[in-house]
């Protein structure tokens, strides 16, 4: 094991035992900041963490970003560097994709294989779709810019180091919904004097399992999802008032204009039916990730100079992705690597025993290496 690997390893396992949350992440931008400066890399601190690498006299840039938040969720995992915060948990892989990036950026600085600017985004708050557009609001793209952008997802089942992406639709969007049923509450042994919430929000989550089913096309992708029902109701009292929240994923803007056009439809014809006031309302936080086909291209190049197994053109994955917001900014490219196929590295996404594989820490950071020297080749590399 090299010096590099062991301290990747021990950077990794200590921001897993110290997780921060969305737009909390003090502890770990400060861990970020020092690693960067002690390599004599430029940084600049906002909501993330900002460093810049320039090598040569190349104009060209490129951006790669790590996500370093973690979840609400109580680890149960036995291994001895468990989550110390309770009820935080680096479930989806930040702690490694942070860790990762910090090992690219020290070979980088270290051995400046490549001609023009490295920009490397630590980025808050991605679980709730928030960080990357805070990061631009704040200017990183406008102070920084690059001509593309790239980010590293770990994908647990896939084989350890396996990169898989595609260009096109790589990620689905997430829009939040919540339908507000405004019924009469009564007496639940004299229903018939007033109008049953539950009864109506019930018929209208059985409705909305035509949107993806009927409304559109089969290979759309599309996922609807009522999450929770809550309503005011108690023992013996029918509910007057009852809200029901949860999300639907897209792959396309005209798909999610479509579906929440469904979902008013749908609301207001059963409400109109039981002849109450139905409300619906939507929050798209994550936008479809689109990767553009020269990133991609160059993902590929790299997966195939760092020796890693190579899936091109792989399914859209049906998860959403802060990313989006960057890639929407800037041509980029999303892509996946292989946590593991057993044990804790193959647990889903946001589990609590889901654990980051620390063997894709020097794969993930050479994968890295290979895609900058790609796009800011030396000189000496140039066409004549």
């Amino acid at each position: 094991m090299s010096d590099l690997e062991t301290r990747l390893i021990a950077l990794r396992r200590d921001l897993h035992r110290n997780p921060e949350l969305g737009f909390q992440e003090t502890r770990t931008k400060e861990v970020v900041a020092r690693f960067l400066r002690d390599l004599g890399i430029d940084v600049y601190e906002g909501g993330g963490v900002i460093g810049v690498l320039r090598s040569g006299q190349g104009s060209k840039a490129i951006a790669l970003r790590a996500d370093m938040d973690a979840l609400p969720i109580t680890e149960t995992s036995t291994h001895e560097y468990i989550s110390t915060a309770l009820g935080v948990m680096h479930a989806c892989g930040h702690d490694g994709h942070t860790a990762m990036l910090l090992g690219a950026a020290e070979r980088l600085a270290t051995d400046p294989t490549f001609d023009g600017t490295v920009v490397f985004l630590f980025q808050p708050n991605e679980e709730h779709g928030l960080g990357a557009q805070a990061m631009i609001d704040e200017g990183a793209l406008g102070r920084f810019p690059v001509n593309e952008v790239f980010a590293i997802h770990n994908l647990p089942g896939a084989p350890t180091g396996q990169i898989s992406t595609r260009a096109g639709i790589i990620c689905n969007s997430e829009t939040l919904f919540e339908i507000a049923i405004h019924g009469q509450g009564g007496h639940s042994s004299m229903p018939q004097m007033g109008v049953d919430a539950i009864t109506v929000g019930a018929e209208i989550v059985q409705a909305l399992q035509t949107v993806v089913a009927r409304k559109l096309a089969p290979a759309s992708g599309a996922v609807v999802s009522v999450t929770e029902f809550l309503t005011d109701g108690q023992r013996n009292v029918l509910p007057g008032l009852a809200t029901l929240k949860g999300d639907f994923r897209a792959r396309s803007p005209e798909d999610r204009q479509a579906i929440e056009h469904f979902m008013r439809q749908i609301a207001k014809g059963v409400g109109q039916a039981h002849g109450v006031d139905v409300s619906v309302s939507f929050d798209t936080q994550f936008v479809e990730t689109i990767n553009a086909p020269a990133p991609t291209e160059a993902v590929y190049r790299a997966a195939e100079a760092a020796n890693c197994a190579l899936i091109r053109d792989r399914a859209p994955m049906s998860f959403s992705e802060d990313f989006a917001h960057f890639s929407s900014a800037v041509a980029g490219c999303f892509l996946l690597l292989g946590n593991g196929e057993t044990g804790a590295h193959a647990r889903p996404l946001h589990s609590s025993d889901y654990d980051f594989n620390d063997a894709l820490l020097t794969i993930g950071a050479e994968f890295w290496v290979k895609l900058v020297e790609d796009r800011l080749p030396l000189a000496k590399e140039n066409p004549a």
